[in-house]
């Protein structure tokens, strides 16, 4: 595998500096502006994220190694099935665009557990508030700086594993210290590299597969001969595997269980993502609801497009490696790791390219650290500093606390990073985060739900739903093959490549929300018929401008394309 060039490290080099000279230059205007040091502006950046930054920042924040990494090797797996995630997450937006920020805009919400406390108690508040920043720390943090650390180390050498993850933690510290504000405007340069870069390599993994069929240096096409090679790749549907189906096509449907997929989790993990998340959320709070809402369906747009640069080198790499081209060029033996796809890829970049591919890669990154690590420092700062240890806390000390909050997320992730703790290798990287992200996903997206838009919910009743939604998933996951066995009106479960029985984690979801809304609503009925706490709903909080009607209407088209095409 090529390494770097003295072109590649200067090309990395003036993107790290231009990147940095930014933040600190968007951080001075800041410090001059009245009230720069109020919590609020630290936290949210209030008022002063145009659309297409906040655009641009939920899509730095939200492409990160994670589907770099491991949605270019789920390409290389099953291909363009994965890409669910992402068009759905577009028709998730415009839910979140026109039903839920409205809800957030006009109760004045400024983090995830302050929704919670707001409409229902402190108890459901903290419960949640604690929840987060386990799974911000230990899921989402920890397994972008891993599989982003492995990508780079792919390419400039294993031995230099450790040395990549202390220098991506302290960028994103540079980057995240500077606050909110810092952070969505230096998005907007991260999406930019990490758009140039990423196209690049999907160029490059196009051309790689016409040339090794003997077509010349024609990008459309290796598009052409990866569908003609690897039809089974360019399919939405996985099919549901009968007797006598091999591992591999098991392995495929516990991934994504083909049509069952569109009515369960999916639809959990995307709207409990991008409606329900402070890490996202957050983006939009501190602005205004016609700028929150273009830049919400701004992202969608934008996310159309992503499979193009984090799926597509995958299924190149799968049909290079089939053929045999990565064996024989790279020395890959028979035991290749999906979640090397995409370094794979790029070790045939050429000079320059690598450079601005991997400035790419470690913008998607750093993005994505920044943006988790300063959602923790928001929850812990003004969901539990603030509220339990002191509430008379001073701006200032809030920011404070904030920093300090930021620094010790990411010490804890470099730690868990070092030796992988978490065993996320072993895992498959995207996998890893859908999965153990499930485990809270339903309980959460229910509460939320319903606290919304059903003025009944009780605050017993999202205690309950909180605890059930977790405990449920566990037993989907874990107990519920060994208890009603393998095949029943709820479930087909399948010997996975462990040789035990598994449920599609995607149907555990799907269940685990089902019935923890039932006992919310059943909880709740016996309650008063309306919710003290309840939020106020006027049906003009959701009229939408011409404009933005436009912008919904171009997005459902294009994915409806899509599924036409790929079906």
């Amino acid at each position: 595998m090529g390494k770097f060039s003295t072109i590649d490290y200067v090309i990395f080099i003036v993107y790290f500096l231009v990147v940095s000279g930014y933040g600190y230059w968007i951080y001075k205007s800041k410090k001059k502006e009245e009230g720069a040091s109020d919590s609020k502006d630290f936290f949210l950046a209030e008022g002063s994220l145009t659309w297409w930054a906040i655009g641009a920042s939920l899509i730095a924040s939200n492409i990160s190694a994670e589907q770099f990494i491991g949605m270019s090797g789920n390409g290389f797996v099953v291909g363009v099935a994965v890409a669910a995630y992402e068009w759905i997450a577009a028709v998730a937006l415009i839910i979140v665009a026109v039903w839920f920020i409205p809800m957030y805009l006009k109760n004045k919400i400024f983090t995830m557990p302050q929704f919670l406390e707001t409409r229902y108690n402190q108890t459901t508040s903290l419960i949640m508030a604690i929840f987060w920043l386990f799974l911000y720390v230990f899921v989402n943090l920890t397994s972008i700086l891993y599989l982003g650390a492995i990508a780079i180390a792919n390419m400039a050498g294993p031995e230099h594993f450790h040395a990549i993850v202390i220098a991506m933690a302290i960028f994103s510290l540079i980057i995240t210290l500077g606050g909110m504000k810092v952070i969505g405007f230096t998005d907007v340069i991260q999406v930019v590299v990490l758009v140039l870069g990423g196209l690049a390599t999907t160029y490059i993994a196009l051309t790689l597969v016409s040339e090794h069929f003997g077509l010349g240096q024609d990008a459309l096409a290796g598009f052409t001969t990866m569908m003609k090679e690897a039809p089974d790749h360019f399919t939405m549907m996985i099919d549901k595997p009968g007797p006598g189906a091999s591992q591999a096509e098991v392995n495929k449907y516990l991934m994504l269980p083909g049509i069952a997929l569109y009515f369960a989790g999916i639809w959990i993990v995307n709207l409990n993502y991008w409606g329900c998340n402070q890490y996202i959320t957050q983006r939009a709070l501190g602005a205004d609801l016609k700028t929150a809402r273009t830049g919400i369906l701004f992202a969608g747009l934008m996310k159309l497009a992503m499979p193009i640069i984090v799926m597509l080198p995958g299924i190149a790499a799968y049909v290079l490696y089939k053929d045999g081209a990565l064996q024989t060029e790279m020395g890959i033996g028979e035991n290749f790791n999906a979640d090397n796809a995409y370094s794979a890829i790029l070790g045939f970049l050429p000079t320059g390219l690598k450079g601005l591919s991997v400035a790419a890669l470690t913008a998607a990154i750093v993005a994505s650290l920044a943006g988790k690590a300063n959602s923790i420092s928001t929850i812990f700062t003004l969901d539990i500093y603030k509220r339990y240890i002191n509430k008379d806390a001073e701006e200032k000390k809030l920011v404070i606390v904030g920093r300090l909050a930021i620094l010790v997320a990411i010490i804890f992730s470099v730690v868990l990073t070092w030796n992988d703790a978490l065993g996320i290798g072993g895992e498959g990287g995207f996998t890893f985060i859908q999965k153990y992200t499930g485990f809270f996903s339903p309980g959460v997206f229910a509460i939320f739900l319903l606290g919304m838009f059903w003025k009944r919910t009780t605050g017993s009743a999202a205690v309950a739903g909180v605890i059930a939604g977790f405990l449920l998933s566990i037993f989907f996951n874990s107990y519920a093959v060994g208890i009603f066995g393998h095949d029943n009106i709820l479930y087909t479960a399948y010997l996975n490549k462990a040789g035990e029985y598994e449920i599609p984690f995607l149907i555990c979801m799907g269940w685990s929300f089902f019935f923890t809304m039932v006992l919310m609503i059943v909880m709740s009925l016996a309650g008063p018929k309306i919710s003290a706490k309840s939020f106020e709903v006027d049906s003009k909080m959701f009229k939408v401008e011409p404009s933005t009607l436009a912008l919904i209407v171009i997005t459902l088209l294009l994915v409806a394309g899509l599924y036409i095409t790929f079906w």
